[in-house]
């Protein structure tokens, strides 16, 4: 059985055993206020919930998708108010992949420029080397 299915508790390890985070980051979030209200032992253990564990593999996904901590708490009090408006989630989920076309154009950039480097140089027992000259003078200020 498990805390789905019985309404237990599990410690911090399972919780992020369950959910593919590391205990360091089940305890950010919670300081971060992601998951808010655990529960503690008498002793002061933390002790999570299956909802919990849902919360955590929701965070762990969006951070997966690449969204900032600030986007991830926006999404997670979206995730939570069922009177909330898609329209909300959607421009989130928008603006992270303009976001992130933007780094893929900026990381082909330097895929290719790179890539013709590699090509420029000899890679033998010559000691000149394009790839060297371009980091020591490839962007020089104006």
């Amino acid at each position: 059985m498990t805390a789905a299915t019985t309404g237990a508790t599990v410690a911090i390890g399972r919780a992020a055993q369950q959910s593919g985070v590391s205990a360091r980051m089940v305890r950010h979030y919670e300081g971060l206020g992601l998951l808010p209200g655990v529960a503690r032992t008498e002793s002061g253990y933390r002790q999570y919930s299956e909802a919990d564990v849902h919360s955590l593999r929701f965070i762990k996904r969006a951070r997966d998708l690449g969204f900032s901590m600030e986007e991830i708490g926006e999404l997670v009090g979206l995730w939570h108010n069922r009177r909330r408006a898609s329209a909300s989630v959607k421009r989130i989920a928008q603006k992270h992949l303009v976001e992130l076309e933007q780094r893929i154009g900026a990381m082909q950039t330097l895929h290719g420029t790179l890539s013709h480097l590699v090509h420029c140089c000899h890679g033998d027992a010559r000691p000149e080397c394009p790839i060297l000259e371009d980091l020591a003078h490839g962007m020089q200020p104006r």
